[in-house]
């Protein structure tokens, strides 16, 4: 187990560097995801084999999560992760810690039964849940600034740029 001293020291370590070499910190990170059968697709990102796949209701086999739970999760767990690690820069005590996101969407927007509906989340919500016997303001302080630098806080919360490549039988389309 990972105790907090030594994520803290990683964390400053961490900042130490970028602060001398701010170039360190640009970073791009590449992930596919490849058609196996019917709706199934296995993902690649590194060393990590994942899966993902739809309920049998929209046409699926239900054998791993859907792309909406990993996006939920990715949210969820980089909240849990990224109060954790603040939690263990600003000298919190953590004794629980718990995120549960919440998504909305109109299902006809996916299916195109209107141009008005969009195929994605009308409303995302995050309960963020936290024991501590810290004082309630350190904790506070701790919230808000786990999520002043949440990288998926930021992705869901404000538009960011997105642009598609398209290949069509190894040639671009």
């Amino acid at each position: 187990m990972v105790d907090p001293r030594t994520i803290k020291q990683i964390f400053e370590r961490n900042v130490e560097l970028l602060t001398h070499r701010p170039a360190r910190g640009f970073l791009t990170f590449a992930t596919t995801a490849r058609l196996v059968d019917g709706l199934r697709c296995e993902i690649e990102d590194g060393s990590w084999r994942l899966a993902a796949d739809m309920p049998a209701k929209i046409g699926g086999t239900e054998t791993a999560p859907s792309p909406g739970a990993l996006g939920r999760g990715a949210l969820a767990s980089c909240l849990v992760i990224g109060l954790s690690r603040w939690a263990a820069r600003l000298g919190v005590p953590l004794d629980a810690l718990e995120v549960e996101v919440e998504a909305d969407v109109d299902a006809r927007g996916e299916l195109g039964m209107g141009e008005e509906i969009p195929p994605g989340y009308g409303e995302v919500r995050y309960t963020i849940s936290i024991r501590s016997s810290a004082p309630r303001e350190h904790v506070a302080e701790l919230i808000a600034t786990a999520e002043r630098h949440s990288p998926y806080l930021d992705i869901f919360g404000r538009a960011v740029a997105l642009r598609g490549i398209r290949h069509v039988n190894g040639e671009g389309a």
